[in-house]
């Protein structure tokens, strides 16, 4: 498995796609910050939120990259299950990738300040929540896109159409309080828990709803998998 997630960390590298998701990310976050510098939290969270459809913009890119001919040879030579799992952790160290960029970019760009307000958290609790925010962001975002995914949905516009309507249902309902929040994962939520005060009740359920949402999806996405072979 190891193997073919090099494959697919190459191609996609090799052939440009991710160039495109990286620029756009890199753009969103410039104008984000362009407003000010932040407290470190503050400034994290709102990136994860923004980043959110950019990397399952890039998690489909780069599931997309390999042709179908080529992913069915692999699941014979690797197995079913072991190409499945390639895609998806090829995609999560991708999205990792992504996110380091993104922890760095505010500070070259004076987007984040290490100036600590009174009764305002350090710098250092503030990295390490904008990490977590992060962190919770990327599951989601890795599934939404392989959901979204020539695999799965068999044609590009049905993919355009699942990105757009998770990527923005999951800020649309999470800005607007749904009274369901279970049905998108915690993005706006976590957002807003980094800018309060947050406490660690708060930090594990979101951790665990991300966790629960992201177990589902994915169960989800193995079943759909399954039924298209």
């Amino acid at each position: 498995m190891t193997a073919l997630l090099r494959l697919r960390l190459a191609g996609f590298l090799r052939t440009g796609r991710a160039v495109a998701p990286l620029l756009a990310g890199l753009v969103a976050l410039g104008i984000l910050y362009g407003g000010g510098r932040a407290q470190p939290a503050e400034a994290y969270g709102v990136s994860a939120v923004v980043l959110f459809p950019v990397l399952a913009w890039q998690t489909k890119l780069l599931l997309d990259v390999e042709p179908d001919g080529q992913r069915r040879l692999a699941q014979v030579v690797a197995g079913v299950r072991r190409e499945r799992w390639a895609g998806l952790l090829a995609a999560g160290l991708a999205a990792l990738g992504t996110v380091v960029v993104a922890l760095v970019f505010p500070w070259l760009v004076g987007g984040v300040t290490a100036v600590v307000e009174p009764g305002g958290r350090s710098v250092a609790v503030g990295i390490v929540l904008g990490i977590w925010a992060h962190l919770l962001a990327v599951p989601p975002a890795v599934l939404l896109g392989a959901l979204a995914s020539r695999a799965c949905t068999g044609s590009a516009g049905y993919g355009v159409a699942v990105l757009a309507l998770g990527g923005v249902g999951a800020i649309v309902l999470g800005l607007s309080g749904s009274a369901v929040p279970w049905l998108v994962p915690p993005i706006m939520a976590t957002a807003r828990a980094t800018t309060g005060a947050l406490t660690a009740p708060t930090a594990a359920l979101l951790t665990c709803w991300a966790a629960a949402w992201s177990a589902v999806v994915l169960a989800g996405y193995l079943w759909w998998r399954r039924s298209r072979a």
